[in-house]
This record gives structure tokens, sequence and C-alpha cells, in this order.
């Protein structure tokens, strides 16, 4: 039997295996709202194709997650200077086509976390890119 995990209880945390851990938990969910609570309110996503923030980075996020991706993703480097960490995986994600299978695409993303005020760590940048 698997433990329940409370998905809105989920941090970042400066081990950056751990940030990807949390992260693919948040994403695969399909919880929007769970996985855009790591972002900070500034940050920037590029998930849906274009550099979004604010409301529009959630609605896009929402709208995704909403149709049942998948993610899987590997921790390439991580480098951290004080409160800023810069994190580089691969990945591999399925988008529901309109068929309802699962279409494939591969890339490489950077990821920018800030150590907020509080001390949770955040998403400020999301920058995924397809392979060609």
């Amino acid at each position: 039997m698997t433990a329940e995990v409370d998905l809105y209880s989920l941090e970042l945390t400066d081990d950056p295996e751990v940030q990807n851990d949390v992260f693919l938990r948040a994403f695969n969910s399909g919880e929007g709202a769970a996985f855009d609570r790591l972002y900070r309110d500034d940050a920037i996503s590029n998930l849906s194709g274009k550099p979004l923030s604010g409301a529009e980075r959630t609605r896009a996020i929402t709208e995704l997650l909403a149709k049942g991706p998948t993610l899987k993703s590997t921790l390439k480097h991580s480098y951290t200077a004080g409160d800023v960490t810069l994190i580089v995986v691969d990945f591999e994600l399925g988008i529901p086509g309109d068929d309802g299978e699962l279409v494939p695409v591969k890339g490489s993303c950077t990821d920018v976390v800030r150590r907020v005020e509080d001390g949770r760590w955040l998403m400020a940048v999301d920058r995924p890119v397809a392979s060609i």
C-alpha cells in the first residue's frame, strides 16, 4: 500500500534531486494548482511554448495538466550560489493527442530556483526546450 501524498504540502528544497522529484510528483498529479504553487508569483515559465508569468502562467499550467500529460526527467547539472540554483534536466514529456495517445516530446530544461524570504525554494524560471 502506498501512502497518500498531500500535493499542497510538497516543497522544493536546496537538494536538486529532491527538487526534481517534487517537480515530477506535482506535474504528474495533474493538479495544476498544486504544481503552480511551486513557482514564485513573478516566475516565468515557457512550459506552454511561450514565456508566461502571473495569471497567464497559472492558467496555461492548469489547462495543460488537466489534459493528463506525463513527465520524466533526469538531473544533468546543478549549480548553487547563495539563494539561487540553476538546474538542467533532460526530459521526456507525453502530451495527449486528439486520439488520446501520448505524443512524445524530448528535450532539456533549464530551471532557476530561488530561496524566498520565508526560507522556501520556489521556481523563478522554467524553460523547457524540445529537441529538434
